[in-house]
């Protein structure tokens, strides 16, 4: 992926990491679009900023998807990178039959959205030079966290989505995963002071490192991740699953 030169679109754009994302590409002369369910927290993003877009985009709902999709080409016909970066996390009690809406809305948010969103970006992608699509996933695709099951399963599905996409759209659109360990955000409440959570400007400092790096990584892991990435490969996955449950 080249860091400079492009047309980025952000969702999740609005706090944390799509927030912290889209600042530092918009520095290394990129456009940025960020994206997200609320103006204001967009407007907060690129306030002070040049080439710098916020618009709205609900991403459980597929026709608002589709709509949203034909703006942006239509209003920046350059747009040759889409991070899919939006997404919630729910805990859930799996002990005894409850409700499923955490569950649901969970599935809806972090893995149809990205599907919908880069299937209604695919044609348009596939036409730009230098297109790439970067879907964001987590540490926990690779060890599940007890607590958010539905969670951990839709970034092991986005995981493996992304590979699927990667051999598919192979010569046409460059596949990038990047997936966090815990990040001081508020992707939780209270996570973003949480203790023994990766500071966001250090997680951000070292993706932008591996960004860098030529050719681009197909999966950016900075080095606090690589304990759950290659959990099961180095050996040590039922430890990993005890650790996160008593964590």
């Amino acid at each position: 992926m080249k860091t400079s030169g492009n047309t980025i679109l952000i969702t999740g754009g609005g706090s944390g990491i799509g927030r912290e994302l889209a600042l530092r590409f918009n520095a290394l002369g990129n456009t940025i679009i960020v994206a997200g369910r609320r103006m204001e927290t967009l407007e907060e993003t690129i306030a002070g900023h040049q080439n710098m877009h916020a618009m709205v985009v609900d991403v459980e709902d597929p026709r608002a998807i589709v709509a949203f999709a034909e703006r942006v080409v239509a209003e920046h016909p350059d747009l040759n990178v889409l991070i899919n970066n939006a997404g919630i996390m729910r805990r859930e009690d799996l002990t005894s039959t409850h409700d499923l809406i955490d569950s649901e809305q969970t599935v809806v948010t972090n893995l149809l959205g990205p599907i919908r969103l880069t299937n209604a970006l695919t044609d348009h992608l596939t036409s730009q030079p230098d297109a790439t699509i970067v879907n964001v996933s987590s540490g926990l695709a690779f060890v599940p966290l007890s607590g958010t099951p539905t969670y951990n399963a839709t970034k092991a599905a986005i995981h493996s989505y992304t590979i699927s996409l990667r051999e598919q759209l192979k010569g046409k659109v460059e596949l990038i995963e990047l997936a966090p360990p815990a990040v001081q955000t508020e992707l939780t409440p209270g996570q973003s002071t949480r203790e023994g959570y990766m500071p966001l400007d250090d997680f951000i400092d070292e993706v932008m490192t591996l960004f860098h790096e030529k050719p681009t990584p197909k999966e950016i892991l900075v080095e606090n991740v690589n304990f759950l990435r290659w959990a099961e490969r180095d050996g040590h996955f039922d430890e990993a699953v005890e650790m996160l449950s008593q964590f």
